[in-house]
């Protein structure tokens, strides 16, 4: 088994990555928009900016840049446009805010997944990736169709009224 942690970088990036799990699963689970819900969304977004930082010094995959950095480009996209709509306010601005934030935890989700196959199970690298990505990805999207509803009609007010 590879050493989960072989420098100080790489310390710093798992203690962000749990920070953010933990913060990103609270977020998935409490009410939306409560002084709360912003406080752990903050703290949510700084262990993600942490975590994204550190990840573009790990991974030296094949030589270079690799999957995992790709990733991480797609999870600070992610991120970013899941926070621009807190600060511009665009018409339907929660609904914006929420599903890219939501798309963000998932994403997080499925980097833990893949990180936990290609440490522990002997799968190919790439199978063991693309597997748990996609599992995690179906999980997240019916998650996702599922809430979806529901949260339109508890922001219902907010979003006619923006």
């Amino acid at each position: 088994m590879n050493n989960l942690v072989s420098s100080e970088v790489g310390l710093v990036h798992l203690i962000a990555s749990i920070l953010a799990l933990i913060f990103g699963s609270l977020i998935l689970i409490m009410s939306k928009g409560t002084r709360r819900h912003k406080q752990v969304g903050y703290a949510y977004v700084a262990s993600m900016l942490v975590l994204l930082f550190t990840s573009f010094m790990l991974y030296n995959l094949f030589g270079g840049f690799g999957v995992f950095h790709i990733a991480s480009i797609v999870s600070s996209v992610t991120l970013l446009l899941g926070m621009m709509p807190v600060f511009f306010k665009p018409k339907n601005w929660i609904l914006y805010h929420l599903s890219w934030m939501y798309w963000s935890v998932i994403g997080l989700y499925a980097a833990f997944a893949s990180e936990v196959f290609t440490r522990f199970f002997p799968a190919p690298f790439f199978s063991a990736v693309g597997i748990a990505t996609v599992l995690i990805m179906i999980v997240g999207g019916v998650g996702f169709r599922l809430g979806l509803k529901s949260w339109k009609e508890k922001f219902s007010k907010q979003l006619k009224s923006n």
